[in-house]
């Protein structure tokens, strides 16, 4: 990859402000004469940063487009950045306690762990719903007959890229995520945050509106 000069860099920027803009404005506003940048227009338009319309001017290139937008940079978010709160139970709980916690935190899916903090299993608003319609006994039962369990739990760790966790999402069908922070003892997993399509669609809208 070719490394811009400081006056390249400038030239682009006064492109993006003022296109469609002549390549005289460009040395004016420079301070500089037309000839000087006359090389340094030609390597922009080569590489695509600017292109250049007859009678028109320069105005921004596809490279400089692509190099601009907003969502290059969901590429480098972790899920350590916009990962949530996660709301956890003791597997020991029962079903009438989950239904409570989960309106209670307005979460669509809670995170159950074992005596020793570590994840054993992930129940959701609709686990919930299949066992306790139409059985007036289910409240009483444990949140450990109804939890999906592992190997079927999916989950994410905070160093993961938000874009990996999009695919894990789209492509096991689920609303929410784990993010398990695996330590050296075995079968340790602690959970340390959540990620869901709420966090993924507020950061769609937040990258879009350039929050």
């Amino acid at each position: 990859m070719i490394e811009l000069t400081s006056r390249q860099t400038e030239i682009i920027d006064l492109v993006k402000k003022h296109a469609p803009i002549t390549g005289e404005r460009i040395a004016e506003l420079l301070g500089i004469s037309r000839p000087t940048i006359r090389s340094d227009l030609a390597l922009l338009v080569m590489l695509r940063y600017i292109d250049a319309k007859p009678k028109v001017g320069y105005f921004l290139g596809t490279a400089a487009l692509q190099e601009d937008s907003p969502f290059i940079s969901v590429e480098a978010m972790k899920v350590k950045d916009v990962m949530g709160i996660p709301v956890v139970l003791r597997e020991t709980v029962t079903v009438s306690d989950a239904v409570v916690t989960l309106f209670l935190e307005n979460v669509g899916s809670l995170m159950i762990v074992n005596a020793n903090g570590t994840l054993v299993g992930i129940v959701s608003r609709k686990d919930l719903l299949k066992v306790t319609l139409g059985n007036a006994a289910a409240t009483s039962m444990p949140i450990s007959l109804v939890m999906t369990r592992h190997p079927n739990i999916i989950t994410v760790s905070p160093e993961d890229s938000v874009l990996e966790a999009a695919r894990k999402m789209i492509f096991h069908q689920v609303d929410s995520i784990p993010v398990v922070k695996h330590s050296v003892e075995p079968d340790h997993n602690e959970v340390v945050g959540r990620i869901t399509k709420t966090t993924m669609t507020k950061l769609l809208l937040d990258v879009a509106l350039g929050n």
